[in-house]
């Protein structure tokens, strides 16, 4: 699906909510969803849900508050899932927005200039729910750089290295964002190919990263926009289910970029 080339573009001022594509995938969500989407998606957008077979009622939940809503029938994993509602989208933006995350909708017309200006993908810079800002670009994914950052997250060194965050007054490049709330033009994400399905979860972001910067296009977190993040990593504790997808998607990431 590609947009029409004689179409013409969409210019800042007029990138409102109508030009926007939200897209979530659930699984087992229905808390997060009736917290962090309380009130709905932002007028005028488009919400896309993408459920990976919840036992929780998350599909019905996020159907209440205002979503269409695509059930799978079985967990396809996060970027099998943003892939279905990518090629359903129409609109001239698309930001993949985690169950987790609030949507400040008034920011959208900023993400579409950032997004229009750079010609990349773009990202708010995410806040913890007390306001203080989270780490949601990051520097190259270097394997020690990763250990290192798990075993001793507050190192200075590394964060140094490998965490940024941008200021209020500041468009930040970054080599990728977290999955939690990244886009751009669905042009553009229909030239990256969307997401590599081959990863279930996790690393799925840094490589659609690395691929935008591939193909000349930046990354970068707009620190002027500001989303709120629940932020519940599944592999901040010991559960071998969340580990064995991670150091599965890790091996494929570091076989494809051993660099």
């Amino acid at each position: 699906m590609m947009l029409d080339s004689e179409k013409e573009p969409v210019t800042p001022e007029e990138a409102g909510p109508s030009t926007w594509t939200l897209i979530t995938v659930t699984y087992n969500s229905a808390k997060d969803l009736r917290h962090f989407w309380a009130h709905g998606p932002p007028p005028g957008t488009r919400w896309l849900v993408v459920d990976n077979s919840s036992s929780d009622g998350s599909a019905s939940v996020a159907r209440g508050l205002g979503a269409e809503v695509i059930e799978l029938g079985q967990n396809q994993g996060f970027g099998a899932a943003n892939n279905v509602a990518l090629r359903l989208a129409t609109t001239d933006y698309v930001f993949f927005v985690n169950p987790d995350v609030t949507v400040a909708g008034e920011s959208l017309p900023m993400l579409a200039e950032a997004a229009q200006s750079t010609k990349g993908l773009v990202a708010p810079q995410l806040v913890n729910v007390d306001g203080s800002p989270q780490a949601n670009g990051r520097g190259f994914p270097f394997l020690l750089d990763k250990i290192h950052h798990r075993l001793t997250p507050n190192d200075p060194r590394v964060v140094s290295r490998y965490q940024r965050i941008a200021s209020r007054d500041e468009m930040r490049p970054v080599c990728w964002a977290m999955g939690a709330a990244v886009g751009g033009s669905r042009e553009l994400l229909e030239e990256l190919g969307g997401w590599d399905e081959r990863f279930f979860l996790y690393y799925e972001d840094k490589d659609l990263g690395l691929r935008a910067w591939g193909s000349g296009r930046p990354v970068a977190v707009v620190g002027s926009v500001r989303w709120t993040h629940g932020w519940a990593r599944e592999t901040t504790s010991f559960r071998w289910a969340p580990w064995r997808r991670e150091i599965a998607s890790m091996a494929k990431f570091y076989l494809r970029y051993p660099e």
